[in-house]
């Protein structure tokens, strides 16, 4: 699933709500350990881009 979440995130990554709106949908789907993987990856490969919007995304405890 992780793998999966990755490919469609790099696929809306043009678009800024589409990226936030597929993050939220990722972090749903997945486990914990594969939450904090998909996070690095986020900041890593879109870090420049959304950088404040994966952090604050991944800070909300509505989506843990």
């Amino acid at each position: 699933m992780l793998e999966f979440c990755k490919k469609v995130l790099a696929k809306v990554s043009f678009d800024k709500v589409l990226f936030q709106k597929e993050l939220k949908k990722s972090l749903k789907w997945l486990k914990v350990a594969e939450r904090e993987s998909l996070k690095k990856w986020c900041l890593k490969k879109y870090g420049d881009l959304y950088g404040d919007l994966i952090l604050t995304t991944f800070s909300n405890p509505a989506l843990a």
